[in-house]
């Protein structure tokens, strides 16, 4: 016969949150079970924030043990915690970011930095500490997206350190900050722009982060590949829309990653119905399921396929991502999933243990 701690064990297997696509057991949440006569002490602790499903998780975990009780007493506690994970080896971490979240896209005009932004304040609003760093130099647009006004600069720590902005309670750190008016281009060569990139990750003094997501710009160039091999990555996300030009290059931006050692988390699909304002109809003007058949190619998962609506633009362009602004919609708990399953990608990958790095078979200046 079977022990109660077993049988508490593989009872546990039933639960299965969608962030995980495995059963909390096999994902290690189960930090401590100990049963004696007059009690059962469970400890679940899940990788990714999850402040608005804890709650709800230790209910279902109350209903499910009640038939192996026996009259003992319960003592269950479900918490989370997120820990660093870098893919990557020979780089020396941040040291107060745990997790660097690299957001790519083969090419622009995909919806790349409005994914940021969301999937940021989503897990924001789970309880993570979040930072936001504007790698794309040529066409910076997070704090627009952000709502943080045309001007807006840093300030400096004793140590001439940048002390990132704050917006709706993440910070924030672009190149935007440092150019006397928001129509003054940076025309730049690719050395000096990747420096400037390091520069602004390395000398900012971000706050204790669980995350700090990086809008990269699009492409496979010189900033994405010293991003890549310069700072510590836990994981990418890569954003596409269904139509076959941009998932072409998508796959380039997922080959890049798989070159440089950086472990690509999921995709994200951008625009991938049209829903109409007037009747309602639903029309796949790019394409159907394209970042679908994209993750399966990579063996990776979509992490969310979002509609082409007004809202998600309206909102972004007016500094109050879709997110905060109708946190009720559809469309904002498409990026909520989609970022806890992010974030639970992340959670099941070997904390602190990175693999050997792999070194680009180019000859690379960074």
């Amino acid at each position: 016969m079977k022990s109660l701690v077993e049988q508490i064990t593989n009872a546990l297997r039933q639960i299965h949150p969608a962030a995980l696509d495995t059963d909390i057991v096999t994902a290690g949440a189960v930090k401590q079970l100990h049963c004696d006569e007059q009690s059962v002490v469970l400890h679940v602790q899940f990788g990714f924030p999850a402040s608005s499903v804890a709650v709800g998780f230790k209910r279902r975990i109350e209903q499910l043990l009640v038939p192996y009780l026996g009259g003992r007493e319960l003592q269950l506690t479900v918490d989370w915690e997120v820990k660093a994970h870098i893919t990557q080896g020979q780089t020396r971490p941040l040291p107060t970011v745990r997790n660097v979240i690299l957001v790519a896209s083969g090419k622009g005009g995909v919806g790349k930095s409005t994914t940021t932004v969301n999937l940021a304040l989503a897990l924001a609003a789970e309880g993570a500490k979040v930072g936001l760093l504007d790698a794309d130099l040529f066409g910076p647009s997070l704090p627009l997206m952000m709502g943080l006004p045309e001007g807006t600069r840093p300030d400096y720590d004793e140590a001439k350190n940048f002390i990132p902005p704050k917006a709706h309670g993440v910070e924030v750190m672009s190149i935007n900050f440092m150019v006397d008016e928001a129509k003054t281009p940076v025309v730049w060569r690719g050395p000096k722009a990747s420096g400037a990139v390091l520069q602004l990750a390395q000398q900012t003094r971000w706050g204790d982060l669980d995350y700090l997501f990086v809008d990269m710009p699009p492409g496979t160039s010189d900033i994405q590949l010293t991003v890549a091999q310069r700072i510590p990555v836990a994981g990418s996300v890569v954003v596409t829309t269904p139509q076959e030009v941009a998932l072409a290059d998508a796959r380039k931006g997922i080959e890049m990653f798989h070159k440089v050692g950086v472990h690509v988390l999921g995709v994200v699909e951008n625009m991938a119905v049209h829903v109409c304002s007037a009747c309602g109809n639903h029309d796949a003007v790019f394409g159907h399921q394209g970042g679908q058949h994209l993750a399966q190619e990579y063996q990776t998962e979509l992490l969310a396929s979002l509609p082409l609506v007004s809202a998600i633009r309206e909102h972004a362009d007016a500094g109050t991502p879709l997110v905060l602004a109708a946190p009720d919609s559809a469309e904002a708990a498409l990026y909520q999933v989609g970022a806890r399953r992010l974030a639970g990608a992340l959670s099941l990958r070997d904390a602190a243990k990175p693999p050997a790095f792999a070194r680009m078979v180019m000859q690379h200046n960074p």
